[in-house]
């Protein structure tokens, strides 16, 4: 398992799909024991463990499966969690309730129990039921307008850019959460609304129309804050390649404009000064885009680039796997999973010098550590697992 700073620490997860799973799966990565509690029943589609998807939100985990309907399995949840640090959920907050173990029912057997719960709306207030993914969270907070091009087109951001937050927003309350119980020896619940992580990222927007009492309209790549004209993605040749371009003043538009071979229409007065160019926005674009439409953008980037004027390849999968910065800093690790082979899996981002990927591993088969955890940890004997097994309580 991975050696990290968080060594010693023993998470019981409860997560599915991608916030949660993001979360313990940067608690892994740090070293904690990380054991994933699945079923039969619900381990299909995105929660199967044989699929890509899984194997990414999962690595370094330890699977065990254990149906919550029985009584004798939420007891089996109740002896992991006297002996584990954290516990994390994102269910709607019915669930753990329903089952009888809520926060107030673990603290019972381990007061000093760090609790995170995450779900679409947090345990109070009307919608507390409502169930909620990345893309309908980011709707109803404002990401999906504030982020789009035109106000009557919102589009968003096109991928469900809330889990991952809501996940690094958990990471951070967990943390925080350990240290307070190292200060007072006092365990706590953490109620998580991943909505209201989102709504966090657009507090500029709506001071902006609080104090100021202005309309904050979307504003696609070209922000009210940023003085560059062009400023923008663009389309090169080839399939789906881009490059973004910013000019933020006169030497950096007459590089660009030499660069271009200096076209008429560069000679515009519309696009004179910078202002200007701010102004006739959509008109100077479409003159940069025909250019950049011809050539590749690692070509227009390298260009642009010797001449100081900012620019950069919009990269694909294909560039990231062998953009060489990534390669240097050992980006990439290679795991072997039983079923998908060798995978190549992104290390994480933050670094210590302590940390090592050399302990770490694919995701779990489903069910592949019943015999460690409830064997090794909870002391169940062969005869007890297998009848467990039998009655469909470990399963």
């Amino acid at each position: 398992m991975p050696v990290g700073i968080l060594n010693g620490l023993r998470v019981l997860d409860f997560t599915w799909v991608l916030a949660g799973p993001y979360a313990t799966r940067l608690l892994a990565a740090s070293g904690a024991e990380v054991i994933k509690v699945q079923s039969k029943k619900t381990a299909k589609g995105a929660e199967s463990n044989s699929t890509g998807y899984f194997n990414t939100w999962n690595r370094n985990k330890r699977s065990v499966t254990l149906d919550l309907s029985y009584p004798e399995a939420r007891e089996i949840v109740l002896r992991l969690v006297r002996i584990s640090d954290v516990v994390i959920e994102n269910f709607t907050p019915r669930v753990t309730s329903n089952w009888g173990l809520d926060y107030e029912r673990m603290k019972e057997v381990n007061p000093g129990l760090i609790m995170l719960s995450m779900s679409a709306m947090g345990h109070t207030g009307p919608w507390r039921n409502f169930v909620g993914f990345g893309p309908t969270l980011q709707a109803l907070s404002g990401l999906t307008y504030f982020t789009s091009f035109e106000p009557d087109s919102p589009m968003g951001l096109g991928y469900a850019y809330a889990d991952p937050i809501a996940g690094l927003y958990a990471v951070l309350a967990i943390l925080a959460g350990l240290d307070h119980r190292d200060r007072t020896g006092q365990g706590l619940f953490i109620d998580l609304s991943e909505y209201e992580a989102c709504c966090t990222l657009v507090g500029p927007a709506l001071l902006e129309a609080l104090v100021n009492k202005k309309p904050i309209l979307p504003r696609g790549n070209q922000p009210d804050h940023v003085h560059a004209a062009p400023h923008g993605c663009y389309k090169c040749s080839g399939t789906e390649r881009w490059c973004v371009i910013a000019v933020f003043d006169e030497n950096e538009w007459h590089a660009l404009c030499e660069i271009m071979g200096s076209p008429d229409w560069t000679k515009d007065e519309r696009f004179s000064t910078q202002s200007q160019r701010k102004n006739h926005k959509k008109e100077l674009d479409r003159f940069v885009g025909l250019w950049t439409a011809r050539h590749s953008p690692e070509r227009i980037v390298s260009l642009l680039q010797e001449a100081g004027v900012p620019a950069g390849v919009v990269q694909n999968a294909e560039d990231l796997a062998n953009d060489p910065h990534l390669k240097a800093r050992q980006f990439f690790v290679r795991l072997k999973h039983p079923v998908l082979g060798e995978t190549i899996s992104d290390a994480s981002p933050i670094r210590f010098k302590e940390s090592s990927t050399a302990g770490w591993r694919a995701a779990p088969l489903l069910g592949e550590d019943n015999q460690y955890v409830l064997g090794e940890l909870l002391g169940l004997t062969e005869s007890e697992l297998s009848s467990l097994i039998t009655k469909g309580v470990v399963g």
